[in-house]
């Protein structure tokens, strides 16, 4: 990815921004040397979050089934133990 400064970003961001859309070009935006955020299409975005979602499912689904396979207790043995 192609590095460029905050203030380049404000003087060509119309530039940027159809670079990112139509050319698939990426960007991250620094400021004093320090990465600070990124111009990616939004193709891009779209499958992050998609994989995001599908670990997340991927995770549950693993939660549940350490559930179901380990010995577990009731909710109403739980409180009896605690007093509640």
């Amino acid at each position: 990815m192609e590095e460029i400064t905050t203030a380049e970003t404000r003087k060509h961001m119309a530039e940027l921004l159809n670079r990112a859309a139509y050319g698939g070009e990426r960007f991250v935006v620094t400021r004093h040397g320090k990465e600070l955020a990124a111009i990616v299409p939004l193709a891009d975005v779209t499958l992050l979050d998609k994989l995001r979602s599908l670990l997340d499912r991927k995770e549950f689904e693993a939660a549940v089934d350490e559930v179901r396979t380990a010995s577990t207790r009731s909710w109403d043995d739980v409180r009896r133990d605690l007093d509640l």
